[in-house]
């Protein structure tokens, strides 16, 4: 199957974006860009040291995530990358990239908080998961599909797949 158009990963720090993210691509044989590895070295350094990221600071990073998806867009070949878009006007930002989906994977705290505590070698700490709920305005778009982040990956995948397009 070929990916219609580019996806979007999103939800809260913990939610499970990049093992999604990472096997859809492997299944699909699309393009994968992770969206941390985009962050302005600032917004790594503010987040590593437990300070949250504002609108402001969020700005430059949704911009190259943007321009990520316009490339493929422009180049026919549809990708997958990984974004917390956590408002809907940083989806709105996205959108503006032209043809686009996103699945948010849907996590209660406790659990995000668990798996961040777990994490090794990510920027990202547990403390920050509060400030990332509290910006969080859970999807209602129709061009989003929303899956629990407790679902067995291979679930994730296949529901995924299912809701393509043919």
């Amino acid at each position: 199957m070929t990916l219609p158009y580019s996806l979007v990963i999103c939800g809260v720090a913990g939610a499970g974006k990049t093992q999604l993210a990472t096997a859809l691509a492997r299944q699909l044989g699309t393009p994968l860009q992770e969206g941390d590895d985009l962050h302005p070295p600032e917004n790594v350094a503010r987040m590593a040291a437990g300070t949250p990221l504002d609108d402001a600071d969020r700005a430059p990073w949704l911009d190259a995530i943007a321009a990520v998806v316009a490339g493929w867009n422009t180049a026919g070949t549809p990708g997958i990358v990984t974004c917390s878009a956590l408002k809907r006007a940083y989806r709105d930002r996205l959108r503006a990239a032209g043809r686009i989906g996103f699945v948010f994977l849907a996590i209660d705290a406790d659990l995000a908080r668990a798996r961040l505590a777990t994490r090794q070698g990510h920027f990202m700490p547990a403390t920050l998961i509060a400030s990332q709920f509290a910006a969080l305005e859970v999807p209602a778009e129709a061009d989003v599909l929303t899956l629990a982040a407790d679902l067995p990956t291979a679930a994730q995948v296949a529901a995924v797949v299912a809701s393509l397009p043919l």
